[in-house]
């Protein structure tokens, strides 16, 4: 066996709407056998994972798998449920996982995927666990599950993080993880907010330097009179030592710009404790604060927003002795708590004996191998810190009014908008007294995983506050995603509307097949269709509302790169990209185009194209299989529609085409919204597919808000040349004309051709080609709809022949052509440049070449030197720009 591939999706997609992680494993020398067949292997798979036997798999009930694994499953169906029974026991517990069939012997083996890295560790492991019980070779499973344990922790949302991301949630804001640690987008476009731990989009770089500088902060707040231990910075001994004189009592030595209760030493008295500490303090910052220690009981108070939302009584890390334990092997046992991890992983840290808890026991007279009486208890810091092993009761309940003013002005005077803030005073529950009080200290970004998950107390939502804060109830959070799907029109339908939408003042971020759009400038060229450019918009702060053609390949290889959509359409579905991406079947392409209707919003609306035989069952489908309901809309170019009246009847939204005219229409009342030769892309109304593109336009754009006159204004000067380059773009050349557009499947040659018949021309000369990734079936129908619509033929071929043998697809385009038509003129010339010069130097008077494209670049220098005139129709003058 052999892994070809491992890929995260990390959006809605075809196998989950979570993420996934898919594994393409090529199962080789095992292709073809089932479990059974490999003597041993089940007994010493569930002897190792015997978890195995809670797995449903399709029988829906305990023990499912177990019988699949008796009577014969293939081997990648069983890594599948290995992976699965690993992240169990690592604590990143997944329960949804499928395997399907790619290739002959090659299957995807897909799992739901809550963190990349380790869930990428575990398929791994599990493929090399199951070939070792195959082969009935020792694995070292334990040390495996520890190092894939140890980068889950390493690369999880930290806790702070993850209580505001799981609030945001809760809410139904979109987040996406920006790197590999903590930087997080909430919201999209215009409405995003960026967190990083309890740093937020609002918070002021000038108050998070002032709480960095603790000496700063002590000015600061002694200034407004709020009271403050008094002390001094020291950067020598000597100068630490003249301080501790001076101040002449306990002192608390600590960095200048530490953090997390690092180097932090408390509670000293003696030259010789103060030159320890002092050294200690200086591992984490040159400058050194010694100030005087208040004695009391420690807190923090967590203000949010101007508005105090917890309070913690913090305990120093101690243990407590058992009359057998020493010191350190009392610390070994409270590690062993599972509520304890490295770091922050967990809601408590686990405590590390270093040279402060040594300097802790030694100002007590202890040793680390002491053992103490039973109930005993022993410090081993006097810091409070969570991060140093420290413990956390909840006392918000308790928090008297004039403590809580005392932090609100703290917070407001630093300038944070998040704002943890240490104080000592006798008891939290009793009035504010400056004598026997003080602020010790004000965090910047605080950990909130002591009021989230508390040792003791009623835990607080403290990442809801902050939320709340970012997005006051009611605010908006997201901004509109229209989604855009077909085989044909879809980059036309999405111009038009991105178009439309720029009328109205917004700031528009689309992207197409030729590059993303922000405000009608392009900041990327090249086909920008799949979800990393549909984030790239989402991700942009300056963006109102996001139009987005979302294609096939994007969406079978990486998913959606959005959660939800406004308004999404599927302009029709026709045989294409068959064989390609594990798509063998109309049905198929159905599955995955259709992914954009699911994926719009309870309440958006879903936009089909009724005169497409696949899309009318679409609404009865969705109902069944979605409990919250969208609003269909249907468009159709016949006005006689069964599929639109039958719509209609039940009061639906729709539109059609009668007599040059679209209507909009609800229930039984119709109104027209405009002339279809009025929009200067459907030549007059010739071109009858751009005029189901406009209807689909205008359908998104009611559905959206806009009225009628302001869409019919701004399609009427939506042109192909300024506005749809490649789409059916006219040009005259000299007393001809050349069309040129990117058709490149049946349906887009029989539509062209189609319009092609309604224009007054005298013959119609095509230059086609077809893709080297599309199946000969496709390749042949492309032929054979060209022969019937062109009176003469030049076949081309693509420059990329996308894994064919130069001549094989114009090969099989000619004998198509032959076979359909045997007398009609069709010569072969390979380059598609040469193949327009050749058809260019036979133009007749009236002639209309049509110019199935590659590249759009060398068509365009062709014309040019031909003095190619762009014009709307056949009908017009040359008094257009020349190309």
């Amino acid at each position: 066996m052999k892994i070809e591939d491992i890929r995260f999706i990390p959006g809605p997609n075809l196998y989950l709407h979570r993420p996934v992680m898919v594994m393409r494993l090529h199962l080789e020398e095992n292709a073809g056998k089932e479990s059974y067949e490999f003597p041993g292997f089940v007994d010493r798979l569930l002897n190792l994972l015997p978890g195995l036997h809670q797995h449903h798999c399709a029988k829906g009930e305990p023990g499912g798998f177990v019988e699949r694994l008796h009577g014969g499953t293939y081997i990648g169906h069983v890594i599948e449920h290995t992976a699965i029974e690993l992240s169990q026991q690592i604590g990143i517990g997944v329960n949804r996982g499928q395997t399907l069939y790619a290739d002959e012997g090659v299957y995807d083996v897909i799992v739901e995927c809550q963190n990349e890295a380790g869930m990428e560790s575990l398929l791994r492991t599990a493929y090399e666990l199951v070939q070792s019980l195959i082969d009935d070779v020792p694995f070292p499973l334990e040390e495996r599950l520890t190092a894939a344990k140890k980068l889950v922790d390493r690369t999880a949302l930290g806790p702070s993080t993850r209580a505001i991301v799981e609030a945001a949630e809760e809410r139904g804001i979109p987040y996406y993880r920006l790197n590999d640690r903590s930087l997080v987008q909430l919201g999209t476009g215009r409405y995003l907010k960026r967190i990083q731990a309890t740093i937020t989009e609002n918070t002021s770089c000038t108050g998070v330097d002032i709480a960095s500088d603790k000496e700063m902060t002590k000015q600061l707040l002694d200034m407004a009179a709020i009271p403050v231990p008094h002390g001094g910075v020291a950067y020598t001994e000597e100068e630490a030592l003249e301080l501790w004189r001076y101040l002449g009592g306990a002192l608390v030595v600590k960095p200048l710009d530490g953090n997390q209760g690092k180097g932090v030493s408390i509670n000293l008295v003696s030259e010789a404790e103060v030159k320890k500490a002092f050294a200690i303090a200086q591992e984490y910052s040159d400058g050194v604060i010694l100030e005087d220690y208040i004695d009391g009981r420690h807190y923090r108070i967590l203000v949010v927003g101007g508005q105090v939302v917890a309070a913690s009584e913090r305990v120093p890390a101690h243990v407590v002795g058992d009359g057998k334990s020493t010191i350190l092997q009392l610390v070994e046992k409270i590690n062993q708590d599972p509520r304890r991890g490295d770091g922050h992983a967990k809601a408590l840290s686990k405590i590390k004996v270093d040279d402060v808890v040594k300097a802790q026991l030694k100002r007590d007279g202890r040793a680390i191998d002491d053992v103490p009486h039973a109930g005993e208890m022993v410090l081993l810091r006097d810091s409070a810190n969570l991060s140093t092993g420290g413990t956390a009761a909840d006392v918000t309940g308790q928090l008297h009014p004039t403590i809580a003013d005392v932090a609100v002005r703290t917070a407001r005077i630093v300038g944070l908008d998040v704002c943890g803030i240490d104080f000592v005073c006798p008891d939290i529950a009793q009035p504010f007294d400056e004598r026997r009080s003080a602020v010790i200290e004000v965090n910047a970004a605080p950990g909130i995983r002591m009021h989230q998950s508390p040792t003791s107390g009623q835990p607080r939502n403290v990442g809801e506050a902050i939320v709340d804060m970012l997005y006051p109830p009611g605010a908006k959070t997201r901004i509109p995603v229209i989604s855009i799907t077909g085989t044909n029109g879809k980059t036309t339908t999405t111009r038009m509307i991105g178009h439309a939408m720029l009328t109205t003042g917004k700031t528009v971020g689309m992207t197409s097949t030729d590059g993303i759009y922000i405000d009608g400038k392009c900041v990327a060229k090249g086909d920008t269709t799949g979800p990393r450019s549909a984030r790239a918009i989402l991700c942009d702060p300056g963006v109102d509302v996001a139009v987005l053609e979302t294609a096939r390949g994007g969406i079978v290889r990486a998913g959606l790169g959005f959660d939800y959509a406004d308004i999404g359409i599927i302009t029709n579905i026709q045989p294409d990209h068959l064989g390609q991406d594990g798509i063998d079947t109309v049905e198929d392409l159905i599955s995955v185009k259709t992914l954009i209707a699911e994926r719009v919003r309870p309440g958006g609306t879903v936009i089909l194209n009724a005169d497409d035989p696949h899309l009318n069952r679409l609404p009865k489908t969705m109902k069944e299989r979605h409990s919250k309901g969208r609003t269909f809309i249907f468009f159709t170019l016949d006005d006689t529609s069964r599929v639109l009246r039958r719509h209609l009847s039940e009061g639906g939204t729709g539109y059609f085409y009668r007599d040059g005219m679209i209507y909009e229409a609800t229930g039984d009342t119709a109104r027209q919204v405009m002339r279809a030769d009025a929009i200067p892309v459907t030549m007059l109304g010739a071109a009858h597919f751009h005029v189901a593109n406009a209807m689909a336009a205008i359908a998104a754009c009611r559905a959206y808000g806009m009225s009628c006159e302001k869409i019919a204004s701004a399609l009427s000067g939506f042109r192909s040349d300024v506005h749809n380059p490649g789409r059916v773009n006219l040009y005259q050349v000299g007393r001809g004309y050349v069309l040129v557009d990117y058709g490149h499947n049946p349906h887009s040659f029989q539509a062209i051709c189609e319009m092609a018949g309604r224009l007054p021309n005298r013959r119609v000369t095509g230059v086609v080609g077809v893709p080297g990734d599309r199946n000969n079936d496709i390749v042949s129908q492309s032929g054979r709809v060209a022969a019937t619509g062109f009176h003469r033929l030049f076949v081309k071929e693509d420059l990329d022949l996308r894994g064919r043998a130069r001549g094989e697809i114009a090969g099989l385009l000619k004998r198509a052509i032959e076979t359909e038509t045997p007398d009609k003129e069709c010569r072969v010339i390979h380059n598609e440049c040469d193949a327009l010069e050749a058809a260019l130097q036979e133009l007749e008077d009236g002639e209309l070449i049509v110019v199935f494209y590659e590249k759009l670049s060398p068509i365009l220098d062709v014309l040019k030197r031909h003095e190619a005139v762009s014009v709307s129709h056949m009908a017009l003058p040359k008094t257009h720009a020349k190309v």
